[in-house]
């Protein structure tokens, strides 16, 4: 039996489900994560093939950079997506998910750039910038 997941943007304008697993939370400090999302970004990824959108017209894209792209709603600016180009998978905002997922976080990429009014004491990995592949 398949796992069927299901999330939203906060006015409920952009709405989606996932078919299959979820991947772990990967926590990104990014400059661009923070400045997105007002803190530290919380996504897991998914297959492209497994992630279904309803009320994509509310859906807008912002090239953040030459590598990727970051989806949000147009109506209420929720962040929901982040897309690397290339790859056949997306990342998902783990706030945007309905009800209990059961993700769990596994590491801290670009932690060199997280702001200074938090500390990460939650005993998982720490990268400096981008884990090594």
């Amino acid at each position: 039996m398949s796992e069927t997941h299901a999330g939203s943007c906060l006015c409920g304008a952009v709405q989606f489900t996932i078919q299959g697993s979820l991947g772990p939370v990967i926590f990104c400090h990014c400059v661009q994560c923070r400045k997105q999302t007002g803190h530290f970004y919380a996504g897991t990824n998914v297959a492209d093939a497994a992630l279904a959108v309803t009320g994509g017209g509310n859906l807008a894209w912002y090239q953040s950079s030459p590598e990727a792209r970051r989806g949000f709603c147009r109506i209420c600016g929720s962040t929901l997506f982040w897309k690397a180009q290339a790859v056949p998978y997306i990342s998902v905002l783990a706030g945007s998910l309905d009800g209990p997922t059961g993700l769990q976080g596994v590491r801290h990429d670009f932690a060199a750039f997280k702001g200074d009014y938090y500390r990460i004491e939650d005993g998982l990995p720490q990268n400096a910038t981008f884990p090594p592949p």
